[in-house]
């Protein structure tokens, strides 16, 4: 769905929606913000709702290099 909106590419500050997987959000450099981030998922979430009627619920996974 959030491909069908395309969506791919959509950018908050350093937050990105994946360019190949839609349903993942990434962040590029140092710049990126989880305030960013955290609105960019609420975008998605909005725009699905909005759309197809559908209220996405988070999965989230934190991922760290350290």
């Amino acid at each position: 769905m959030i491909d069908d909106l395309g969506m791919k590419g959509a950018r908050r500050g350093g937050s990105v929606v994946s360019p190949k997987h839609a349903n993942f959000i990434v962040t590029e450099g140092d710049d990126a913000r989880a305030e960013d981030t955290l609105a960019l998922a609420e975008e998605i979430r909005q725009r699905v709702k909005n759309e197809h009627g559908i209220d996405l619920e988070y999965e989230v996974e934190l991922w760290s290099s350290k």
